[in-house]
């Protein structure tokens, strides 16, 4: 446990490095919104609001992890953010704004605005300053006052900027255009969450109460134990595709909004539940410990694509159910998959994480380093995750 502990604490200092090395736009300000494989610059793409949430969550992070990482680049996000994505007219945050740091997509994605509030409390716990706080708690609130569904229950997807109907609600061209989808909810809750450790709500327990319901009552498929990925406005499900990274992830994230919140009876009925998905996910390792992305089971058709953010996920999810079962099993898994990032996804020369690998080994072409997607967050996550985890257990 010692061995795995300490390469995950010199992996969190090299993820680190690499987003303090090459990502500072110094030009600009803030961060370059794009780099290449080989850590060439896009000096004029678009910077993403999910990509700024999630540098200031990693660095933020990081340091309440441990002091001795500094918060440089978290100020540094942090400002940037003040001064560019958040909408002062109408509220909310812009999805993105132009390599100066003017609005370019002003639609507000309900997805990007739960990582600003993710991001923004553990923020404030490093920090202290009660406008962060106050910063998060107005995100949650527009939230509430927009998109929360009073008739059917949880959160519409999108709006235009001043958060009216819009026609396109998809976070990226590969979704399915629909009201409600279960990425966003798993990404909200874990917003609320986080917030609840700053700020014990009453009406925001109830909110997250309400979000475990959702996820109990429309989105795990109690009979797989599986999450459905897209729905309409009334939950009627949309889609029967299997995302094996999002159902490893969803078993320890709703078990930790439980716990956080400390409702004995959801924290047994979801410890449960969590198991029976990191049983179900168990089906998409391939022998050379990964986890592969999704299944269709309609086509019959896995899709073996080995991408960085679900074996994050699956180190985290399966130590959690080992943490949960006993059972030696689950963390031989994990383990196995870290190995496997290390000799596949690691970027031993140019830094950080590769997007993920084809079933031969190639690496999957055309993806960035660093994007509108690929952050510091899944990785440096599941790094501090199991960091803090294994210092728990008893000696």
């Amino acid at each position: 446990m010692s061995a795995y502990r300490n390469d995950l604490s010199e992996e969190l200092q090299r993820i680190l490095y690499y987003w303090t090395t090459y990502t500072v736009d110094l030009e600009n300000g803030g961060f370059y919104g794009q780099l290449s494989n080989d850590n060439l610059v896009s000096a004029e793409a678009p910077k993403g609001a999910v990509l700024n949430a999630r540098i200031l969550w990693s660095f933020a992070a990081a340091h309440n992890l441990d002091p001795r990482h500094n918060l440089e680049l978290a100020d540094r996000a942090y400002a940037y953010i003040l001064d560019h994505f958040i909408d002062r007219e109408y509220g909310g945050v812009y999805w993105t704004v132009d390599f100066k740091g003017q609005p370019l997509d002003t639609k507000k994605q309900v997805y990007a605005v739960a990582f600003m509030i993710y991001a923004l409390s553990e923020y404030y716990i490093a920090k202290g300053d009660p406008k962060i706080i106050d910063h998060a708690i107005s995100l949650y609130h527009e939230l509430l006052k927009h998109s929360y569904d009073h008739t059917y229950g949880g959160f519409l997807e999108a709006f235009d900027r001043a958060w009216q109907d819009t026609a396109d609600l998809r976070l990226s061209e590969k979704d399915a255009n629909e009201k409600k989808t279960m990425n966003t909810h798993l990404h909200v809750l874990e917003a609320f969450t986080n917030l609840y450790r700053i700020w014990p709500d009453s009406g925001l327990k109830l909110q997250i109460e309400l979000l475990l319901n959702d996820f109990q009552t429309h989105i795990v498929d109690a009979t797989r134990a599986r999450m459905i990925l897209f729905f309409d406005e009334q939950w009627k499900p949309k889609s029967d595709t299997i995302s094996y990274g999002h159902d490893i992830e969803a078993s320890w994230l709703l078990l930790e909004a439980a716990e956080v919140i400390n409702n004995s009876g959801l924290i047994n009925e979801i410890k449960t539940l969590s198991l029976k998905m990191a049983e179900a996910c168990k089906t998409g390792l391939d022998q050379d410990g990964a986890l592969w992305y999704e299944y269709d089971p309609y086509e019959q058709h896995v899709i073996k694509e080995k991408h960085w953010w679900v074996q994050a996920e699956a180190m985290v999810g399966f130590f959690n159910a080992w943490q949960l079962s006993g059972k030696a099993e689950y963390l031989s898994i994990s383990y196995q998959v870290w190995q496997f990032i290390r000799h596949a996804i690691l970027d031993l020369n140019e830094g950080e994480w590769f997007w993920g690998v084809n079933d031969d080994g190639s690496l999957m072409p055309g993806h960035d380093k660093a994007g509108l997607w690929k952050c510091p967050y899944h990785n440096s996550r599941a790094c501090i995750e199991l960091i803090r985890r294994i210092d728990q257990i008893p000696l």
